[in-house]
């Protein structure tokens, strides 16, 4: 394990630093609405896929320029985001991460996300902790939704009357605050460090979340789908909350908004 995630941490900073290099000279693309691509990324996800492949040769590689599924029967797999927040970091807003995970058989295993701006290194293993620059972290000990700081990941694109935008109104009712950030592994970050109570997205996928989730679990925290089964990383839309007092709380805050009611009864 020890040299599963030292690979992780190393492929994760080298990731991040060709970021850095790229900003002002890159150009811009569409990869769909309201969601862009870089010559960043990928030369963010060539940087981690050489480091992670010449160490690990036998291993699989999932990373979000080269979208797949994972797939549980894989015994060892990289599920790699060389850039999560990239409308961030086209307009220079200095909030975005690297997030680089292994997955064991369709769970998490080790993961790193790297934040290149604030040089802020996220760290887990499965059993071994949660650490933030080789520093122990722990979720918050908020417990009622009055007193939480939430995040929320939404699509590029959110359509009026959306479960998103029914949801992220429950929220600004309910909680102490609010806050969309642009970057769904920053935001596991943060319920991990106790800076973020709460979070909650509809519209990721395993490269978003697969580090984070993992980090979340063993800083102490609970991490959900919305019905409360188990998150699977094939259809990774995660509740993550600091503990299980806050966690059932929002939960059935987020399945009670107007979206989600509508939603279900018309299925």
């Amino acid at each position: 394990m020890a040299d599963f995630l030292k690979t992780c941490e190393e492929a994760a900073r080298a990731g991040g630093q060709t970021l850095l290099s790229w900003i002002g000279r890159f150009a811009v693309r569409e990869k769909g609405p309201s969601d862009l691509v870089t010559q960043a990324d990928l030369a963010s996800q060539d940087a981690i896929r050489q480091i992670l492949l010449e160490t690990f040769p036998t291993h699989k590689f999932i990373g979000e320029e080269a979208a797949a599924a994972v797939d549980p029967a894989d015994e060892y797999c990289w599920v790699v985001d060389p850039l999560d927040g990239t409308t961030n970091y086209v307009h220079q807003m200095p909030h975005y991460a690297v997030s680089v995970a292994l997955v064991h058989f369709g769970q998490p295993i080790a993961g790193v996300i790297f934040d290149p701006v604030h040089e802020e290194c996220f760290s887990c293993s499965k059993g071994g902790g949660a650490f933030l620059n080789g520093q122990p972290i722990r979720t918050s000990s908020v417990t009622e939704l009055s007193g939480a700081l939430v995040a929320a990941s939404f699509a590029a694109r959110v359509r009026i009357g959306s479960r998103e935008i029914d949801q992220f109104v429950a929220a600004l009712f309910a909680c102490q605050a609010v806050r969309r950030t642009g970057s769904a592994a920053l935001n596991l970050c943060y319920v991990a460090s106790g800076r973020v109570d709460a979070f909650w997205a509809l519209s990721t996928s395993a490269w978003d979340v697969a580090a984070g989730v993992l980090l979340v679990e063993e800083a102490g925290g609970v991490v959900t789908r919305l019905d409360g089964g188990p998150l699977d990383l094939r259809a990774a839309h995660p509740v993550a909350t600091a503990n299980r007092a806050l966690h059932e709380q929002f939960r059935e805050l987020l399945l009670s908004a107007p979206g989600v009611v509508r939603a279900e009864s018309s299925t």
